[in-house]
């Protein structure tokens, strides 16, 4: 078992910052890949941002390259999510999602076993 525990959520105005942080924890080591999703009021969960744990290789939304970055910290051993140029449409719960298998895939949310339970995320225009 994998557990994900996120923070950092919050409201900030239109253009400007936030960084979200997850923190695995359990059997961490088969930990193949993590990313974020997102689900604004009535739409469907949506990719945002993915690595695979042990690599360099990112892959992003194209609504949100270039203004966000993932990344993971060595040190404190979490996957950070630094969002700038924020828009009143980045408005959503933010997920952590992290999966323990091998797919060349980062997507879907079928691509992922364990989920956090999601920080709000509220850009004021």
């Amino acid at each position: 078992q994998v557990q994900l525990e996120e923070s950092g959520g919050g409201l900030v105005q239109a253009g400007g910052s936030l960084r979200l942080s997850c923190a695995p924890s359990g059997r961490t080591f088969s930990v193949d890949a993590m990313g974020w999703f997102r689900q604004a009021p009535g739409k469907e969960r949506e990719f945002v941002a993915a690595m695979r744990w042990s690599g360099v290789n990112t892959y992003y939304a194209g609504s949100v390259k270039g203004r966000f970055t993932i990344s993971r910290d060595n040190v404190k051993n979490t996957l950070d999510l630094q969002m700038n140029s924020l828009k009143p449409e980045d408005t959503a719960v933010y997920y952590c999602a992290a999966r323990t298998y091998y797919s060349e895939t980062y997507y879907y949310t079928s691509n992922y076993n364990y989920w956090g339970q999601g920080t709000q995320v509220t850009v004021s225009s």
